[in-house]
């Protein structure tokens, strides 16, 4: 009778370690896989963007309503006498318009983004694919609309003899940190939104709050709790900053220079701390969404 020995072999399953791999490594991954998924961010966004407008009546003459909508119920508002604007220098459509353009890039792309992991939740299960290409094709509709509104603006700036700053030439650059900030908050949203689908529900709601605290739709007050308010306000310096400078060439004070290159860097910093954590869990997502 022959006795047959086995050996058992034991296998030892080990956690993503950022330390031991390397975090320069973890750019490099990164990197390449947005590289990688150039032609799939497109085809994504493609895909949304179509169907947008696909059964719309209206199509796109909705990115317009927003803007003349707010616009025109502030210049009610402010005829009633029940609202002021402050010291605006320029016509109050181009200011509110313009601030308006800067707000929907953030509002309707944090909201896009956040949202992106849970509608494409049974393409997510099924398909293994970089979850990253989801958040950032999602964006790509906000920032088509802001294009749009600003050619808008164009028309405008011709209708009311009213030139822009030549700083209007370097308006991607001032756009950047917003949609670096956005996509940030939107990556960490996304994997929140696909545990607490509170998220999505609550973030529309806070999105108009936070655009009445914001100095979008009229000048920064000088004194009280909202002027105290908006020198903590990270929007204030991304989103009405750049809009001053974009109209007026100037800022409305030394404080706003220092505010203004703070929230740049804080933009790119958290942008980058939120797609390190986006990469390092999106792995598990298929289990959450």
């Amino acid at each position: 009778m022959n006795l047959v020995q086995s050996k058992e072999t034991m296998v030892t399953y080990e956690p993503d370690n950022s330390i031991k791999k390397g975090y320069l490594s973890i750019f490099k991954e990164i990197f390449n896989e947005l590289k990688s998924n150039q032609w799939l961010c497109y085809q994504l966004f493609k895909r949304d963007f179509l169907t947008l407008y696909k059964q719309s009546f209206f199509g796109i003459v909705w990115v317009f309503i927003f803007p003349l909508v707010s616009v025109g119920t502030f210049l009610i508002l402010k005829g009633s006498g029940i609202f002021t604007f402050g010291n605006i220098q320029v016509p109050y459509p181009l200011y509110a318009i313009l601030g308006i353009a800067f707000w929907q890039l953030f509002a309707t792309g944090l909201i896009a983004t956040s949202n992106s992991l849970v509608k494409a939740g049974p393409m997510i299960v099924k398909i293994n694919f970089s979850k990253k290409s989801l958040v950032i094709a999602s964006f790509g509709q906000a920032i088509v609309s802001f294009i749009i509104q600003i050619v808008f603006l164009g028309i405008l700036f011709i209708y009311y003899q009213h030139m822009p700053s030549i700083i209007i030439l370097f308006l991607p650059v001032l756009v950047l940190p917003i949609i670096l900030f956005s996509l940030g908050l939107g990556f960490i949203l996304s994997l929140l939104n696909g545990i607490f689908r509170d998220i999505g529900n609550a973030l529309s709601l806070l999105m108009t709050f936070c655009m009445l605290l914001t100095p979008v739709l009229y000048a920064k007050p000088v004194s009280g709790t909202f002027a105290d308010l908006t020198n903590y306000n990270i929007l204030y310096y991304l989103i009405c900053v750049p809009r001053n400078i974009l109209l007026m060439g100037i800022m409305n004070s030394k404080s706003d220079w220092t505010g203004f290159f703070i929230s740049v860097v804080l933009s790119l910093v958290f942008f980058t701390s939120c797609l390190v954590i986006f990469h390092l869990t999106e792995t598990r997502i298929a289990e959450r969404v």
